[in-house]
C-alpha cells in the first residue's frame, strides 16, 4: 500500500475551492509495503481479474494510521481520511484486485464534518507510484461547499496537470450528503459521472492504461468512503 503526502497553497477566495498549487518536491511516501508492485507494467498480472469486485469497508484492508501527516481509520463500515491543513493525502488500494484497467469504478463518499476540503476529495484511478516515488494517477475530485464543483487531475513525474479545471455542477450534493463518484474506463477514454449523471470525459494522454484505485482528500476536514465497486 502506498500513501503520499503533498503540500498545497492556500489560495481560497469566497465560495470557490482552492486551485491546488502542488509542491511535488515535497511528496513523501510514508507507508511502503515490500509486497506492493511499484512498477506499472507489473500491475498487469497474468492472473485474470474478477469480473466484479467490491469493498464495503467492513473489513480492515486499507492502511490505518495516525501521524503528523494525517489520519486514516475505519468507523461504522466506512474508511475515513483527514489530512493536515494545506496538505493533501492520497491512499492507493492494498492489492491488484483493485486494478482499474478497462473497468468501471464507483465509490460513495461524504464530507463528515460539514466543511468541504477546499482542494477537494474523491476517487483515483490508474494509481501507481513511479520508481522515484512520485504519484501517477488520475484524480476525480469534488468540492461540496457552497457552489459545488468538480475537477480532474493527472499526476505524473512529480507534476500535477489539471485535465478539467474546477467546474460548477448542480448534480453534486452539498454539505454532509453522500455523493457517488464513478469513472468508466474504456481503453484511453475516461468517463466521469456524479450521482449517475455524466459530467465530463478525458483521454488517458499519459498512457497509464492500468493501476489501482485510490482515495484522495485535502485539508484538515474529515471525509468518509463506502461501497467501492469495480466491474469489468
Amino acid at each position: 500500500m502506498f500513501l503520499a503526502l503533498a503540500s498545497i497553497s492556500n489560495q481560497s477566495n469566497s465560495n470557490r475551492p482552492v486551485i491546488a498549487n502542488t509542491n511535488t518536491n515535497r511528496n513523501t511516501n510514508i507507508n511502503r509495503s515490500t509486497n506492493t508492485n511499484s512498477n506499472r507494467a507489473n500491475s498487469n498480472t497474468s492472473t485474470p481479474l474478477p469480473a466484479e469486485f467490491s469493498d464495503d469497508f467492513s473489513e480492515s484492508k486499507w492502511t490505518v494510521s495516525s501521524s503528523e501527516y494525517g489520519d486514516l481509520w475505519y468507523d461504522n463500515d466506512e474508511y475515513h481520511m483527514r489530512s493536515k491543513d494545506r496538505t493533501y493525502l492520497v491512499m492507493y488500494a492494498p492489492s491488484n484486485d483493485y486494478n482499474t484497467e478497462n473497468a468501471t469504478v464507483q465509490v460513495t463518499t461524504r464530507n463528515v464534518d460539514g466543511v468541504s476540503p477546499s482542494s477537494g476529495y474523491g476517487l483515483i484511478v490508474h494509481g501507481e507510484r513511479s520508481k522515484d516515488d512520485k504519484l501517477e494517477d488520475y484524480a476525480f475530485l469534488i468540492f461540496t461547499g457552497p457552489n459545488p464543483q468538480y475537477k480532474v487531475l493527472m499526476h505524473k513525474g512529480g507534476s500535477e496537470t489539471k485535465m478539467v479545471d474546477w467546474t460548477p455542477s448542480s448534480v453534486i450534493r452539498k454539505g454532509t450528503l453522500t455523493n457517488e463518484l464513478q469513472v468508466e474506463i474504456k481503453g484511453p477514454a475516461l468517463i466521469f459521472k456524479i450521482n449517475g449523471q455524466l459530467v465530463t470525459a478525458v483521454t488517458d494522454t499519459a498512457n497509464f492504461k492500468r493501476g489501482r484505485v485510490g482515495l484522495y482528500t485535502s485539508d484538515a476536514h474529515e471525509v468518509a468512503f463506502d461501497d467501492l465497486e469495480i466491474t469489468r
